[in-house]
């Protein structure tokens, strides 16, 4: 939504490459003014190690790019196909006019939001009304035509079917974001302590009886899991700090009468400490 905020007259947020001039808000750069965007990105990198360091993956968790197009995506597919087991079934079922419509429906409305960002994407470079307007009228550049359709396509191809593997194997923050932690930065731990032994009970049985944990082992936090980990096992490097699974392990929580926060955002001080 950026590209469409106004500042004054024109758009809050343009790279004019043509007219050598990058609007930032009440900013004009021109390119011997190019020691301040240097400035910016440098002071964004540092603030990027910064939030890593107090709060962990805040950016992969909540605002890169990747992770909000896939739950949009993620989204739109629930509404279309339903859960993860309803999906699970209709793949399984052979094909039907239910399964065709459900599953073309969802790859239209996936491509429509994929050529929407690719559009918006060029519309930092090109004012995006203009572009609105060239659109209607067919006469797109064909290096606008190119961008928007190549970031359109990433986007479909990243978040809706590439997803963790981006995070897990194409994105180096994932890498080196162990060098910025430390036993007070927070992030998404399991209570050992409070939820070994795992197992599965009834939801009237005594853990205590059972010498069970609080786990009851249904395994909803690595399925929710957008990079396909288990919390249970510790940190590793491919959480992203989203919080899915200490979301829905509150709901189980809730459903067998156990106090919530098995999983939680914490600090290794904070768990040693108790």
């Amino acid at each position: 939504g950026l590209p469409w905020l106004e500042w004054g007259q024109r758009q809050a947020v343009l790279f004019d490459l043509g007219a050598r001039r990058f609007y930032i808000l009440g900013l004009v750069l021109y390119p011997q003014d190019f020691i301040y965007l240097t400035g910016i990105l440098v002071i964004s990198a540092l603030s990027l190690f910064l939030f890593t360091a107090v709060a962990g993956r805040l950016w992969c968790g909540y605002a890169c790019p990747q992770t909000v197009y896939t739950e949009i995506f993620l989204w739109i597919e629930k509404k279309m196909e339903g859960d993860r087991s309803a999906r699970m079934r209709r793949d399984e079922a052979p094909m039907s006019f239910d399964k065709f419509w459900r599953k073309g429906g969802k790859h239209l409305l996936w491509l429509a939001v994929a050529l929407w960002t690719g559009f918006t994407f060029v519309g930092y470079f090109t004012p995006i009304q203009v572009l609105g307007q060239e659109v209607l009228n067919a006469s797109m550049g064909s290096w606008e035509v190119f961008w928007s359709l190549f970031y359109g396509f990433a986007t479909y191809g990243n978040a809706g079917f590439m997803r963790e593997q981006v995070c897990k194997h194409m994105c180096p923050y994932a890498r080196f974001q162990s060098a910025m932690f430390d036993k007070d930065t927070l992030i998404v731990t399991y209570d050992t302590e409070r939820g070994e032994p795992r197992g599965k009970r009834s939801k009237k049985a005594d853990p205590a009886a059972l010498n069970l944990g609080a786990c009851v082992d249904c395994s909803l936090c690595v399925q929710v899991c957008p990079t396909g980990i288990d919390i249970r096992n510790g940190l590793q490097y491919e959480c992203i700090g989203c919080g899915a699974c200490a979301d829905v392990c509150d709901t189980v929580m809730d459903k067998v009468g156990y106090p919530r926060g098995l999983v939680r955002y914490t600090t290794e001080n904070a768990m040693a400490q108790h």
